[in-house]
């Protein structure tokens, strides 16, 4: 089945293999997506799906770390992961003509890991590391909290890295465990843009995930907005403010009215956040909202860093800008946003990755290709009142609020 220059198979196991030929380019981009994140762990071993994602690069299919490190530089390429709530994701950059390794490594990866007990001790060290550096960096752990606060007590509220105890908990036979339950072919997707030949990279798919189980993962607990409050303390001199508001999931009918409010909200210099908070009063250096979306539900966040004696009024003003974003915003607005989606979707196409990263997102979460035309007919069908209305549903919901050296509020 073909879509442009796009083409897909499916092996037996149910992984889907996708590729799009862009000519004239020398290099190519593969990706394997997997339907398996974060939220799809068990409580006490939080961190696991991020801690495998570190393990499999400690030595996978014979080769050593190191092994793994030479092999894929030695032709000038580069491996890579990530972890998210909703998905993990492995990729391989290399020239076209060493698409055949990149196939191999990727496979290699998830098919043969060899978890030696010593290495995971020590990659666990390392992970309690990155944990640590981002409970030091206020702006990173900002979000963990306003997720914990949006979803509390629910695996999608959970951290991505997980705790030390939950770390230091975690065992050879659950990183095998994660594998086996988990990346099975029904809910993975390998796919491969930029200089690549369909019928090549089925083969090679067929050759080093082939052997993996069949059948999909298990699906994880559907989130629900709980709207909580978190307020920490922080060493540094900023205060570091979030708000959230229940948005519609991927999958809702309302998603891209909700995404463009957001961006007409928070999404560049020239939103009302961006004036009214910084350039009309000086009350933050950084401010910005987004619409995240999960397939079942997604979380309108706002984010602020000011000054600890300002962090009240720089609040205050967000409620109201948000308010007077869903109330009045105006065709102008409307028609810039829009804009910017087009040209930001356009941009990244151009890209071995962003094809391969695109045709892998929507085919685990829409089960199929959609074409660019759809997309931009679908925008342009949008109009002020339905984004107005979008905002001002998401704004009834919460807000879920998590704030890092915010003073408390002066009893009245």
């Amino acid at each position: 089945m073909a879509q442009g220059m796009s083409a897909v198979s499916q092996l037996g196991n149910g992984l889907t293999v996708i590729t799009r030929a862009m000519p004239g380019l020398e290099t190519a981009s593969i990706a394997l997506f997997a339907d398996v994140g974060s939220r799809h762990e068990e409580a006490r071993l939080n961190g696991l799906a991020h801690l495998f994602e570190h393990m499999v690069f400690k030595g996978a299919g014979g080769r050593s770390a190191r092994a793994l490190s030479e092999a894929i530089e030695d032709v000038g390429g580069e491996l890579n992961a990530c972890t998210e709530r909703d998905g993990t994701s492995f990729t391989a950059a290399v020239l076209g003509e060493h698409v055949a390794l990149g196939v191999e490594l990727l496979g290699a990866l998830i098919a043969r890991p060899h978890f030696d007990a010593d290495d995971l001790v020590r990659e666990a060290e390392v992970v309690l590391q990155e944990l640590a550096e981002a409970e030091d960096t206020p702006s990173d752990i900002i979000f963990d909290q306003l997720w914990s606060a949006a979803f509390a007590d629910q695996p999608l509220g959970r951290s991505i890295l997980g705790s030390e105890e939950s770390v230091r908990g975690i065992g050879v036979a659950d990183l095998f465990g994660w594998r086996d339950t988990h990346y099975r072919g029904g809910s993975m997707v390998l796919s491969a843009a930029g200089a690549v030949e369909h019928e090549a990279v089925v083969a090679l798919a067929e050759r080093h995930f082939g052997g993996l189980a069949g059948g999909t993962a298990p699906k994880p607990v559907a989130g629900r907005f709980t709207g909580h409050r978190r307020r920490g303390r922080a060493k540094a001199d900023q205060a570091q403010l979030t708000l959230g508001h229940a948005g519609p999931g991927i999958h809702g009918e309302e998603y891209l009215a909700a995404r463009l409010f957001a961006d007409v909200a928070g999404g560049g210099t020239s939103s009302r956040l961006f004036q009214a908070v910084r350039e009309e009063r000086g009350l933050a250096y950084t401010v910005s909202a987004g619409l995240h979306p999960h397939d079942e539900i997604g979380l309108l966040h706002v984010h602020a860093a000011t000054a600890r004696e300002q962090g009240r009024s720089a609040q205050a003003l967000i409620a109201d800008t948000l308010a007077e974003t869903a109330a009045g915003l105006e065709q102008r607005e409307l028609d810039r946003a829009r804009i910017q989606v087009r040209a930001g979707q356009a941009m990244a196409l151009e890209t071995p990755w962003g094809q391969a990263a695109q045709a892998a997102r929507q085919w685990l979460t829409h089960g199929r290709l959609i074409p660019r035309a759809e997309l931009l007919a679908k925008l342009d069908a949008l109009d002020v009142d339905r984004v107005r209305a979008a905002g001002s549903a998401m704004l009834a919901s919460g807000p879920a609020e998590a704030t890092l050296g915010l003073p408390a509020a002066r009893a009245a």
